[in-house]
């Protein structure tokens, strides 16, 4: 009896970032928490994020577990997405991880094993982890916690996310909406 693989598929989806695109991948790139890349000198350790940053006008790269987002600064960005399959195709291909080490960014330990977090700033992560981050690499970005204190949530913005001008009506529609339904007295959500 023969196993069969399927083969790798890669699906370039736009997001709501008019500079950033999605590719879904059938393939788990890496383990646990995403990787922002913002520049080409932060891919150092990240065989993909290096190819990813030689083709034309790419300005960031956020590998997820099973996507890859790019962002771009260039009027050509039409002419990407084949050369972006090619790259992560080839990357796949070689057996290579997507990531040498561990993320270099802000934290991404689970709150519990944060001393010193209060109870509301734990059960807000809890929240962003199980609702919003999920829905959030749909659109192909992330949000890290960074800081609760004083009635002001502070998130990182990665991936589409980062330069994305609705990032604003993500953070106070959304984000800052959902968890004013469980924390009234949340101020505001920031990005930092």
């Amino acid at each position: 009896m023969t196993s069969s693989i399927l083969p790798v598929s890669i699906i370039p989806e736009s997001t709501p970032n008019p500079s950033s695109t999605r590719y879904a991948v059938n393939r788990k790139l890496l383990d646990g928490q995403g990787r922002d890349f913002p520049s080409k000198e932060s891919a150092a350790l990240s065989p993909l994020a290096r190819e990813l940053f030689l083709l034309p006008g790419v300005t960031g790269i956020y590998i997820g577990t099973d996507f890859v987002t790019v962002t771009t600064a260039t009027s050509n960005a039409w002419a990407l997405p084949p050369l972006v399959i090619q790259c992560i195709q080839s990357h796949i291909n070689s057996g290579q991880n997507a990531v040498l080490s561990p993320a270099d960014g802000p934290s991404e330990v689970a709150a519990e094993t944060k001393p010193g977090w209060s109870p509301e700033a734990t059960a807000i992560i809890r929240i962003l982890e199980n609702e919003i981050r999920p829905a959030v690499a749909m659109d192909g970005g992330d949000i890290v916690f960074n800081s609760y204190e004083n009635g002001v949530l502070r998130l990182h913005l990665r991936g589409s996310c980062h330069s994305c001008p609705s990032s604003l009506v993500t953070l106070k529609n959304g984000i800052e909406t959902r968890l004013r339904q469980d924390f009234p007295e949340l101020k505001s959500v920031e990005a930092i």
